[in-house]
This record gives C-alpha cells, sequence and structure tokens, in this order.
C-alpha cells in the first residue's frame, strides 16, 4: 500500500465544493479544511505508486476550483503505523 499527501489550494469560497468532490475518488481516504497557505490536507492510499500519481494528476487536479497542489509522498521505511 502507498501513502500519499496532498496540500490543495482552492478558488476562495469554493473550499466545501473541492473537499465534497475529492472524498467521492476512491483512493481519498480522509480530506480536511485547513487555515495557512493551503485549504485542504488530502490523505491519499493507493496499491501501488503509480495508482497515487494517477489519482493526483487525472482526478485530484481536475476538480472543478482546484488551483494547486503540493504532493507529500511517504518514505516507505519511515513509514510508522
Amino acid at each position: 500500500m502507498e501513502t500519499a499527501y496532498v496540500l490543495v489550494k482552492s478558488e476562495m469560497a469554493h473550499e466545501m465544493d473541492v473537499m465534497n468532490k475529492l472524498l467521492q475518488i476512491d483512493q481519498v481516504k480522509e480530506a480536511k479544511g485547513t487555515f495557512g497557505v493551503y485549504d485542504i490536507f488530502v490523505k491519499i492510499e493507493g496499491n501501488t505508486s503509480r495508482e497515487v500519481e494517477d489519482v493526483i494528476t487525472k482526478q485530484i487536479r481536475k476538480v472543478p476550483y482546484v488551483l494547486s497542489t503540493t504532493t507529500l509522498s511517504v518514505i516507505p521505511e519511515q513509514d510508522k503505523k
């Protein structure tokens, strides 16, 4: 299982629209609103790193009102659950 976290910037006043769309994506396990530079913190889990990459590039970035994303990939050797 591959895990990544994505920091999402959205258009002002559309944060909930974006969050609701993100939560409809199967690989999105959590989406939480945040204060600061980014508007939404997203946890993604996929079977492979390619699947995670595809979710980000082909689904999350295409959600209406998403302005930008920053991806934080987990280092497998340091993934302590």
